[in-house]
């Protein structure tokens, strides 16, 4: 079996927009309401089911829909419950590297039903009606190269996308949990147990060209990534889930395969329907195969309580926790907010929490309002057709780390809502005066120790240095500077005899416990996990100040700190379709927003941004703009000077 792979030096050039026509929809639209039928589900389930009968295989099987609820999870008699988690590289036991989970006490669950559900959350999540991305693109946008095997080519450009959507979150809702939070049965965005997967097995589902949710199949029991993109691999999970998706595939011209990001084209399957050993259009119904004890539904701790197969919900109604803002709430045409079971704002605009010099609700609306703009005249890097602008969730916090607001573009993927709060959350945080007394007060002392002594500046962690969320990001990479194999690692990464996926330094050390707690939650043997991710000023139990990374942390672009005058007073992070186009958002919409406010606030002062650090004799990055950013303008350079 042969695929012609090539790079998409065509479309590269034409994403980077030179002299083409303006877009042709000037304002942003709804997304057209579209859902999955209980009847869709097993329909989805059945197909997959018969694929991986037809292939001797016994699988778990999951779909889920846009917004991540969980409306099946079927296991087949004899499919693996216990689950390791590996690179395959021989690597020691640490993070979650060589984890085994499950089942326990002889329930019929374990670490597969979980690794089932991240899949089809990943599907879904990075996916939209403009990209259809599946896990196998997740695989080849979090490794150490991109593309990965490309020796002194930069990390993936989602380095680190893998560690959101955290069970611990405190922007996720969770469908049942025994530890808080926000819990209701269709509003999203639901966690995912894992985080997003790079394991393949999952792909977006679709009707009529809008994203409906995904599917996810385990059927060996090895989470894992792919190594090596430059063959063509016959995985019987990825196949499963293709011959699930049939009928409800992502249309051709959006899938990665047509859309590159630096040049590189993006993976979607390594598999077509030739290779079923089914026909999806024959497979029996879903109740013919339980009936025959070829597998059953089966309920999962604080997902799915296995009582019959689920309707999806739609996106951009209330009942999905995504609803258009109104009038009053936000002024940007077409803007998206998150909302609670009272389909009131979950994150309604405010001002900052602290004493002195907080930011204002008119500024936090001022800052929300300039970025969108920027989103909606920028030329989206990631998304069909050419020519889109950006969709993209804006989230803006205080330096308690407290939400002020969050708003989105009617489109933007749903991975990015809890991203964008981890960007601003990352980029406040790192540059705050308390950032590494409360490293040192969690017990993080040697990556506090490691950063303080790589930038030659020991206030580096104490208000001293203006970290966006590229800065922060260079210095979680196994290399510095930023692929060039053979380096040494950066300060809060692990170094690369020990660095894999599952295995990355800081960032996952953070969550590390509350990964394996909420895991153990789902295996019936301890609570749930708070519904905020562990306090890093935590020691010995005891919080010392407010939970500034609740949600976690994010290592790759488009986050920056948020001064008045010298002082620091907050964050903005923005996720959505690019890195750059990330950085663009923030770094610019905070500055047009300072414009408008007279100076009240800006981008850091330049002599303290990070970008004055040369560690190892390379200077770190701030932020990077795109190429020919706008639709409707020839400027270029737009970040420089600022």
């Amino acid at each position: 079996m042969s695929r012609l792979r090539t790079l998409a030096a065509a479309s590269a050039l034409l994403l980077a927009g030179v002299a083409t026509p303006a877009l042709a929809q000037s304002t942003p639209q709804p997304v057209p309401a579209q859902a999955l039928t209980p009847d869709e589900v097993g329909r989805v389930v059945a197909q997959a089911a018969a694929e991986a009968q037809a292939r001797g295989k016994r699988a778990n099987i999951v779909v889920v829909d846009r917004v991540g609820n969980v409306l099946a999870v079927f296991t087949m008699t004899g499919a693996p419950l216990a689950l390791t988690v590996t690179s395959n590289l021989g690597l020691p036991a640490e993070g979650l590297e060589g984890l085994v989970v499950g089942p326990a006490n002889g329930l019929p669950l374990g670490g597969a039903l979980a690794s089932a559900i991240a899949k089809a959350v990943t599907g879904a999540y990075l996916s939209s009606s403009g990209n259809a991305f599946s896990t196998r693109t997740a695989s080849q946008i979090v490794q150490e190269n991109f593309n990965p095997g490309e020796r002194f080519q930069p990390g993936g450009p989602l380095f680190g996308v893998q560690f959101s959507q955290l069970a611990c979150s405190d922007l996720s809702v969770r469908a049942e949990s025994d530890a808080g939070g926000l819990v209701h049965p269709t509003i999203g965005p639901k966690r995912s147990p894992l985080g997003l997967s790079a394991d393949m097995g999952g792909f977006p589902l679709y009707k009529n060209g809008v994203v409906v949710g995904g599917i996810g199949v385990e059927a060996d029991g090895i989470y894992s990534f792919d190594r090596n993109i430059t063959d063509v691999d016959a995985d019987d999970e990825e196949i499963i889930a293709l011959a699930g998706a049939s009928g409800f595939e992502a249309p051709a011209a959006i899938r990665a395969e047509r859309i590159a990001a630096d040049g590189r084209t993006l993976r979607y399957a390594d598999a077509d329907r030739s290779d079923f050993r089914s026909n999806p259009a024959s497979a029996p119904q879903l109740g013919a195969l339980i009936g025959s004890d070829v597998g059953t539904l089966i309920p999962v701790r604080g997902y799915y309580d296995g009582q019959g197969l689920k309707a999806g919900t739609a996106y951009g109604t209330p009942e999905s926790g995504y609803r258009a803002a109104m009038a009053g709430e936000f002024g940007g045409q077409g803007a998206v907010v998150l909302v609670g079971p009272d389909g009131a704002n979950r994150f309604p605009i405010r001002g900052g929490t602290e004493d002195q010099g907080a930011l204002t609700p008119a500024e936090v609306q001022v800052l929300l309002e300039e970025a969108y703009n920027v989103a909606v005249t920028a030329r989206a890097q990631i998304r069909k057709p050419l020519n889109s602008f950006v969709q993209v969730t804006l989230s803006v916090v205080d330096t308690n780390g407290q939400v002020l607001g969050v708003v989105r573009t009617p489109d933007a993927p749903i991975f990015g809502t809890d991203v964008s709060l981890q960007k601003a959350r990352t980029s406040m945080f790192f540059s705050s005066p308390t950032a590494g007394s409360d490293l040192l007060r969690a017990g993080f002392f040697s990556y506090a120790s490691a950063a303080q002594n790589f930038l030659g500046d020991v206030g580096a962690l104490s208000g001293r240095v203006a970290f966006s969320a590229r800065a922060h990001g260079n210095l979680e990479r196994p290399f510095y500077p930023d692929g060039v194999n053979g380096y040494d690692p950066g300060p809060f990464s692990k170094p690369i005899d020990r660095w894999s996926p599952f295995n990355v330094g800081l960032q996952l050390d953070l969550v590390q416990p509350n990964i394996i707690q909420h895991v153990t939650y789902v295996l019936g043997l301890t609570p749930d996990t708070p519904p905020a991710c562990t306090p890093v000023g935590q020691a010995g139990g005891v919080q010392a100040g407010p939970n500034r990374t609740a949600n976690g942390i994010q290592i790759f672009p488009g986050g920056v700190p948020i001064y008045r005058g010298g002082q620091l007073v907050g964050g903005i992070g923005i996720s959505g379709d690019g890195i750059d186009q990330d950085d663009m958002v923030s770094f610019l919409g905070l500055h047009r927003a300072g414009q408008r406010l007279g100076g009240a606030i800006g981008n850091a002062p330049n002599d303290v941004r990070a970008d004055r650090l040369t560690p190892v004799g390379a200077r770190l990055r701030y932020v990077s703009c795109p190429f020919s950013p706008f639709l409707n303008s020839r400027e270029q350079n737009p970040c420089k000077g600022k």
